[in-house]
């Protein structure tokens, strides 16, 4: 009974884990600036991402972080070709939804934690914001 205990807490703790590093994983990958174009300025996220380690509130940042993420769940449910096209795209918006409760837990006994979780969750939407963002002509 206590080996079965312990084989389910490892098997838990090591999908915790590869999700976490998968994430991570992803959201490196996908800031590679040569396969990315700008974020659209119509979303505050590049704001954030430049916000979130200096101001002094965190509620502010995280309502317009809320705010971009309604509107891309939006355009999601109802533009044509916006769709989550792969498993990776899927376990960002999981990491997504996870960060938000993380922040809600942490951002009033450890402010630390709640501002790295607004900066991942800004790099999540960051990532979905390129996405949509038109082809730029740069050359």
């Amino acid at each position: 009974m206590l080996a079965s205990f312990l084989i389910i807490g490892c098997s838990l703790i090591l999908l915790a884990y590869w999700f976490r590093y998968s994430c991570v994983l992803i959201l490196r990958n996908s800031e590679a600036p040569s396969r990315m174009a700008e974020a659209d300025p119509r979303f505050a996220v590049e704001q954030i991402r430049q916000q979130v380690f200096t101001a002094p509130e965190l509620e502010p940042l995280q309502i317009l972080l809320e705010r971009d993420y309604r509107l891309l769940v939006y355009l999601h449910d109802h533009a044509a070709g916006m769709g989550l096209r792969s498993v990776e795209d899927r376990l960002l918006v999981l990491d997504y939804r996870i960060l938000q409760y993380w922040y809600w837990v942490t951002r009033t006994i450890a402010p630390e934690f709640a501002r790295r979780a607004l900066a991942e969750m800004s790099d999540v939407l960051l990532v979905f914001v390129r996405r949509i963002a038109p082809e730029t002509d740069l050359a």
